[in-house]
């Protein structure tokens, strides 16, 4: 009887894919809104790790790696969609998909909702702080902008959703 060994990089592979992957996905959901998307997000970053990875000397990088490869892909998917909605007509409603409705009920569609409202910058540092429970210098390193501006647009956001919280209209 022979026994088939896993290649040492795939077995390696695997665990890092058990790993990050559910950690990525709460994020990449958080960015994109919208479970498929966010699963294809992950799905992409995964698919360059697996084609690149030879190339990542310092195994202490792969956490930083997969986090800014998630943000960068969610922020591709994000222009890409901002594209397409250019060209909807005014009066047609931005109606999200049956899952992501079905995901979000009361509440978190409340908070989605003022998530959405926030310019870009905010909206990711409260996404990476507070569904990917990130430090201030993680996202700093993610996002690639000062910790000083981390804090200013994580403050920024967290009013501007406090306040559209409190009011239930847009701030």
């Amino acid at each position: 009887m022979t026994t088939c060994a896993v290649a040492p990089e795939l077995s390696e592979f695997s665990e890092t894919y058990r790993r990050y992957r559910p950690w990525l996905l709460r994020v990449a959901l958080g960015l994109v809104d919208d479970p498929p998307t966010a699963e294809d997000v992950v799905q992409d970053v995964f698919a360059g790790l697996h084609r690149h990875g030879d190339g990542l000397r310092d195994q202490g990088a792969l956490p930083g790696y997969l986090r800014t490869a998630t943000l960068n892909r969610a922020r591709s998917v994000l222009r890409r969609r901002r594209t397409e909605r250019a060209y909807v007509p005014p009066h047609v409603p931005d109606a999200g998909s049956a899952e992501s409705v079905a995901m979000m009920a009361g509440e978190r569609r409340v908070v989605a909702t003022a998530l959405r409202a926030l310019p870009p910058r905010q909206r990711e540092v409260l996404i990476l702080r507070y569904y990917g429970d990130l430090s201030e210098a993680q996202i700093a390193e993610t996002t690639g902008i000062s910790r000083g501006s981390v804090k200013s647009a994580a403050s920024r956001g967290l009013r501007s959703v406090s306040s559209m919280l409190r009011t239930g209209l847009p701030a």
